[in-house]
């Protein structure tokens, strides 16, 4: 089965890529339509950014994920690009399971209101003490929320993250254990929901960050 995706945005040879993954019914225009494109602009910052259609996708869309790497991350990598991950909402949780499956495609993750995995998974992890004292079984790893929180366990102490969400957000205690396996200055929030409210200040927080030289 061959996978095409449809991606949004414009490739002009800058030396840093965002391949961003939208959440869900979301479609990618929504990230340019919302001023993500505006904002790297206004600071004049070498960076491309790729919004991904992936509506209507789950977390185990094989050929889906297997078509994101091989024609947009690996090319890109390829020709000497650095190449950031990022998503929003429940592309954020496909961002991480996509480099828990492939340890080492991308050079940084950008998590803007990930989504944390429903209550049923997240209740297996929390039941057993939280991410570090639980083992996760044969079956706790057919499930692919459980897989991202298998990685969450240990991510690349040198990946480079920026997660942040609103401080109103609908999943913001789910979130903020998710943020919590990252270092404390990966972590950000900002007033306002699971909304464009919260993530365009987050987004601009995250240019700001210092990630992409001028």
């Amino acid at each position: 089965m061959t996978t095409t995706l449809r991606t949004v945005g414009t490739l002009r040879a800058a030396p840093q890529l965002l391949v961003m993954l939208p959440g869900v019914a979301m479609r990618p225009e929504a990230i340019f339509d919302a001023g993500f494109s505006r904002a790297i602009a206004q600071r004049g910052l070498p960076l491309d950014l790729l919004a991904v259609d992936i509506s209507g996708v789950g977390l185990d869309a094989v050929h889906t994920w297997d078509a994101l790497q091989k024609d947009i991350l690996t090319p890109a990598r390829e020709r000497g690009v650095r190449v950031w991950l990022g998503g929003i909402s429940l592309g954020g949780m496909v961002a991480m399971a996509h480099l828990a499956a492939r340890p080492g495609v991308a050079d940084g993750l950008c998590l803007l209101a990930p989504y944390p995995g429903s209550l049923p998974s997240v209740n297996i992890v929390e039941r057993a003490g939280g991410p570090d004292p639980w083992q996760p079984s044969e079956e706790d790893l057919r499930d692919p929320e459980l897989r991202v929180w298998q990685w969450l366990k240990r991510p690349p102490p040198d990946l480079p993250v920026f997660i942040g969400h609103g401080t109103e957000d609908r999943f913001a205690a789910r979130i903020q254990r998710v943020a919590e396996r990252f270092p404390p200055a990966s972590r950000h929030t900002v007033a306002g929901g699971h909304d464009w409210a919260a993530w365009l200040p987050l987004w601009e927080r995250f240019l700001d960050a210092g990630q992409f030289s001028r």
